[in-house]
């Protein structure tokens, strides 16, 4: 008897003392008793010769559901937002902002520095297509103060101007050497076509851009509405409305555009066509403040100024136009398509007009 009840008060000990964790196959086992003439079996998922643990299968199940879920995601190749890279970088952010609470210029620069890395690889990632748009347009962005007067002066006084081809990523670095009118700039971006890449605006001054034309758009727009709201004729809707023409307009000049450059088999970019039809906003913007100007200094001056400022800005435009394009488009075109001249001559003409069908004069006396 005394060994009886030592041989369970030994097992009852050893029941104690097992380990608890439920992914642990040999805990099963190890309470499993063995029954003469029965066959014990390892297999945790089988009843025979052993005790059946369903709370041990139940954790086991949704063990092996995460892991499928985990592999599933790895497959799916998708980054989620809060990764390791994400992790690491506000660290490093919050170990420096500890180390420097006494300086507000380097918490201000922490800011800035989580701010970017927060818009670069969390919103970016959250709007398709985001990421690589905002690459592209990076680019036609890139300008200095240097940059924007030698290019508002080739616009408006393109007559005086000789050079007009654009620097190829291939001959930019002897080309920076040598020409006084290019820019220092550590930038490792280039503006690309299909075929070829081109040179930043801070390192070329034929190079094109996006900021011109869009701060040109809104000064004309907001002259625009000045002279509206002077003459007591300002409507809400007057804004929008300007806006919406001058963006239609421009729409259907660069479909022309590419249309144009289809049937000559080369290769165009419609951010290029968006630049280069974009700088005629400057011209519109020059016209209607001489007239807005000569308006309110003169009872009958408005439309005169209006107009000879138009005669100007129109020819250097088209003019601007025209050596652009021809000094831009390859010499050889397709046999088939039309020609070269004519196409960069209806170009530069197509300027004219969108001129001419854009201004607003109708209160400027």
């Amino acid at each position: 008897m005394s060994q009886y009840y030592g041989s369970s008060s030994s097992s009852s000990n050893a029941y104690q003392q097992q380990d608890t964790d439920p992914y642990n196959v040999n805990n099963v086992s190890s309470t499993s008793k063995s029954v003469p003439g029965s066959h014990a079996s390892n297999d945790p998922y089988t009843n025979t010769g052993m005790n059946y643990n369903p709370q041990w299968q139940a954790s086991h199940n949704n063990y092996q559901q995460q892991q499928q879920q985990q592999q599933q995601q790895g497959q799916g190749g998708s980054t989620p937002f809060w990764n390791p890279t994400m992790a690491s970088t506000f660290a490093s952010v919050a170990s420096t902002a500890v180390g420097s609470a006494s300086n507000p210029n380097a918490m201000f620069d922490l800011g800035i520095k989580a701010g970017h890395t927060f818009l670069d690889q969390g919103t970016a990632r959250m709007i398709p297509g985001l990421e690589r748009v905002m690459r592209e347009l990076r680019v036609y962005f890139a300008v200095d103060n240097s940059y924007v007067k030698a290019k508002m002066q080739r616009v408006l006084f393109s007559f005086f101007h000789k050079t007009w081809k654009r620097i190829e990523l291939e001959d930019a670095s002897s080309s920076m050497n040598s020409t006084s009118s290019i820019h220092t700039s550590h930038q490792p971006y280039f503006q690309t076509t299909t075929t070829k890449q081109y040179a930043l605006p801070t390192n070329d001054d034929n190079a094109l851009d996006l900021y011109l034309p869009t701060m040109s758009l809104i000064t004309y727009v907001l002259l625009c509405g000045l002279c509206y709201g002077t003459s007591g004729q300002f409507d809400p809707e007057f804004l929008p409305d300007v806006t919406t023409r001058c963006v239609v307009v421009q729409i259907m000049e660069v479909l022309s555009f590419r249309l144009g450059f289809y049937l000559m088999q080369v290769p165009a970019s419609f951010m290029d066509l968006f630049a280069v039809t974009g700088y005629k906003y400057l011209g519109l913007a020059l016209n209607m403040l001489v007239g807005y100007s000569l308006s309110l200094m003169l009872q009958s001056g408005g439309h005169r100024g209006y107009y000879i400022t138009f005669l100007w800005t129109a020819t250097a435009m088209s003019y601007f136009m025209l050596k652009f394009m021809a000094n831009n488009i390859p010499l050889v075109t397709n046999a088939t398509g039309p020609k070269r001249e004519f196409v960069v001559l209806g170009f530069a003409g197509s300027q004219f007009a969108s001129m001419w069908f854009l201004g607003q004069t109708r209160f400027l006396n």
